[in-house]
């Protein structure tokens, strides 16, 4: 029979071979994110009016009235040569009415106003000014992106408060322009303003872990998503569309990460999940994109969370998109 110390040197050895031959990848985490609640996002089709503000002093006293702390972005569309944003949803041969660009200032500051009245119970929120990559408006990428961020930077001065910040968004998709006019964009917003830039965007055509492609839609590549939602500076922060039910695209967004942890020791700093579910209540037309705010919200967190390189153990915001009241 072996001797005391023999056996400990085997058990020594044993635990030594056992912990060796483990793979050193990270199990994912066993505190799981909870679900934070929702908060209401927005499409802005402005006329240029009066109606413009009140209808934003609404939205905001709204906001303020559900006691929901987090993130709410106000889409306002395309921006176009001249200052001016065409509506969200629409193409350069439309001719709903421009808005001069400044007017996002006062739609800032209407929202903050109604949030600051009606907020009876300290609830704290960003309001993410945001603005889509669409290359049809005939300005160049780096004029609109050092634009937005002075824009983001005015509502700032004029709409900040003790429990209300404002902060900048962009809506980036594939199908939308070249990857380089986006680059481009995000570059120029960035090094113009610290202001957090929320990237609402989308992975159109790109692939789920596993697969080894690297190519998304209109020639994209992972590196182009991941640099709209992470790498272009430490100010963005991804809230990626996560609409389709069936889950493809968390599983898209967890690839990206993948691709950031692997190559850039970077994976995506998401900050939570975008839905359309209101917006496809009020219009229709949504086949499969559905998804509630809590069920985009965990598509995305048990996708990051099914790997340790894209693991998250914060995953603080849901917002849900909603059309103006008709």
């Amino acid at each position: 029979m072996p001797t005391t110390r023999a056996r400990l040197l085997a058990a020594t050895t044993a635990l030594l071979t056992l912990t060796t031959t483990t793979p050193a990848t990270a199990q994912p985490p066993t505190q799981q994110p909870r679900y934070p609640g929702h908060t209401t996002s927005r499409y802005i089709t402005a006329h240029n009016t009066p109606a413009d503000t009140a209808r934003a002093a609404d939205a905001g006293c709204a906001a303020a009235t559900t006691a929901q702390p987090g993130l709410r972005i106000l889409f306002l569309g395309t921006q176009e040569h001249g200052s001016r944003l065409r509506h969200p949803g629409t193409t350069r041969t439309t001719t709903t009415p421009r808005i001069p660009t400044r007017a996002a200032v006062d739609i800032a500051a209407a929202y903050a106003t109604g949030f600051t009245r009606c907020n009876t119970t300290d609830t704290t929120a960003h309001l993410a000014l945001g603005v889509n990559n669409k290359d049809d408006g005939g300005i160049a990428p780096a004029r609109a992106g050092r634009n937005w961020a002075r824009i983001v930077e005015a509502a700032a001065r004029r709409a900040d408060t003790d429990h209300l910040t404002i902060t900048g968004a962009i809506d980036a998709e594939p199908s939308w322009s070249t990857p380089a006019w986006a680059r481009t964009w995000v570059d120029a917003y960035t090094a113009t303003t610290d202001r957090r830039l929320y990237a609402a965007n989308s992975a159109g055509g790109c692939p789920t872990p596993g697969h080894t492609s690297t190519a998304c839609n209109n020639g994209w590549k992972l590196a182009d998503i991941h640099y709209l939602a992470t790498g272009a500076a430490p100010t963005l922060h991804a809230i990626p569309q996560i609409y389709r039910t069936d889950g493809i695209q968390a599983r898209q967004w967890a690839a990206v990460s993948a691709w950031g942890a692997h190559h850039k020791n970077q994976p995506v700093r998401f900050a939570g999940a975008l839905s359309q579910h209101t917006a496809c209540t009020q219009r229709g037309g949504c086949t499969r994109t559905d998804n509630t705010p809590e069920a985009a919200w965990r598509q995305l967190r048990d996708a990051l969370n099914a790997r340790a390189a894209t693991a998250v153990t914060r995953l603080p915001y849901a917002t849900d998109m909603r059309w103006p009241a008709t």
